[in-house]
């Protein structure tokens, strides 16, 4: 459990938002958790308790049994469509609607599959590591919608006959090269960076952080837990992004 949060932080972290024209927010697994969405290694249970990343998440993983991994994301898909986003996600959306209006922005950078910032009424202008959201032809550039994501067999691209695989990230893969663009751009225009729910550990995704910082951009971090990135936050607000953001924002 958190300890509550001290108003001496609180006040530094609105000072910081009121101060900013355009803030950037980068999001990861711990934001989507507290919709109920598992974090990639919780979700290695009932079914899938005895398979590790390299049977699911790896190129090599799907070559070797695609089935299996589309069954392991198609489950995921099913869950993503049982949850909400919480109030995290929608203070974002608020605190976006209000930049805009006084001539800002708050750009949104995440390490998350899922589309909870977008239904929570917030443009994405990264997905580092892809989305659950519709699967994508493993050979030409076909993307398919978001039910085909839910099909019980493995479905074939409609323009080249292929196999359609989940569209994201594997361990492996390079991030896609307009999402990774728009993320740089993103951080290295704001003046504020609000870092949420990550351990900073995943790269090179954990490297956008470092930017901000050695730009002078002031950053706020919400965690529960301390992160390798704390040492870089200007605050660090040790509470969950439900709970502490709409304090903030």
């Amino acid at each position: 459990m958190t300890s509550p949060l001290s108003a001496d932080d609180l006040a530094a972290a609105r000072r910081l938002i009121d101060d900013a024209a355009n803030v950037c927010v980068f999001s990861g697994a711990g934001m989507s958790a507290e919709s109920g969405i598992p974090t990639f290694r919780d979700a290695l249970t009932g079914l899938w308790a005895n398979y590790e990343p390299a049977d699911l998440a790896t190129p090599s993983g799907w070559r070797r049994d695609p089935d299996l991994v589309w069954g392991w994301y198609r489950d995921r898909a099913e869950t993503l469509r049982t949850v909400e986003p919480n109030d995290g996600h929608r203070a974002i959306a608020d605190l976006g609607r209000r930049k805009k209006l006084a001539g800002g922005r708050v750009s949104i950078v995440t390490q998350n599959v899922d589309d909870l910032h977008e239904r929570a009424g917030s443009t994405v202008d990264a997905h580092l590591h892809g989305s659950l959201i519709g699967p994508r032809c493993e050979t030409c550039p076909y993307r398919g919608d978001a039910d085909l994501s839910l099909a019980r067999e493995r479905p074939r691209c409609p323009r080249c006959g292929a196999s359609l695989r989940p569209d994201v990230v594997w361990f492996g893969e390079i991030l896609p090269k307009l999402a990774w663009l728009n993320a740089s751009a993103a951080v290295g225009q704001c003046d504020l960076l609000i870092i949420i729910g990550t351990s900073g550990v995943i790269r090179p995704a954990a490297n956008l952080p470092l930017l901000a910082a050695e730009a002078g951009t002031p950053i706020i971090e919400v965690n529960p837990e301390p992160s390798a990135l704390t040492p870089l936050a200007t605050v660090h607000l040790e509470s969950t992004a439900a709970a502490a953001l709409p304090a903030i924002s």
